[in-house]
């Protein structure tokens, strides 16, 4: 495979701006597999890995209007993009996971409660664990930001970048679903 000089790579990126998607191909072609490589090195997953570079290339395909080729090369934007979302995914995974440990600690660390308590316990946190998982990721994220991390849907707006009706839009659904799901169980 021969490298493309920098301006090519700046110009694949102009006419993915003028949405040309064989531009889009090419810069696939030349980079995923790079890509790829750093996303694994950071997440160890092949399936978040190849998600990552997915998001990249929708990222770019979205974004390529912001690319400044005064400011760094083609393939230094992809890096910097794929290093960003792939470190997203990690501290995701990172959160789930504190998450279900402090339900799991909580319910065991409770002394003083009845086996048949428990119990109870228990199989409401694996309903609800359950019907987290089918929520859409969007109102999954902000219930999650606001119940677990205890975060004002003002805070969640501001961490998450949106506006504070989508965050309030977004919470009101996932909880209308989610009581939904609940009450079928």
């Amino acid at each position: 495979m021969t490298a493309l000089p920098s301006t090519d790579e700046t110009l694949l990126i102009h006419r993915v701006v003028q949405r040309d998607q064989t531009a889009l191909g090419q810069l696939y072609d030349r980079y995923a597999r790079m890509l790829y490589a750093l996303a694994f090195k950071i997440l160890s997953s092949v399936e978040e890995a190849e998600e990552t570079v997915l998001d990249v290339f929708a990222q770019v395909w979205r974004d390529a209007h912001r690319y400044d080729a005064s400011r760094s090369r083609v393939d230094s934007w992809l890096f910097l993009i794929t290093r960003s979302r792939a470190l997203d995914r990690l501290r995701k995974r990172q959160r789930q996971s504190k998450t279900v440990e402090a339900a799991t600690v909580a319910v065991q660390t409770a002394a003083d409660i009845l086996p048949e308590e428990a119990l109870l316990i228990t199989e409401r946190r694996e309903q609800v664990t359950t019907a987290m998982a089918q929520l859409p990721s969007e109102q999954r994220q902000v219930i999650e930001l606001a119940y677990f991390q205890g975060l004002s849907q003002s805070e969640i707006a501001q961490r998450s970048q949106l506006k504070l009706g989508t965050v309030k839009t977004r919470i009101r659904l996932g909880l209308k679903k989610l009581r939904g799901l609940l009450e079928k169980n």
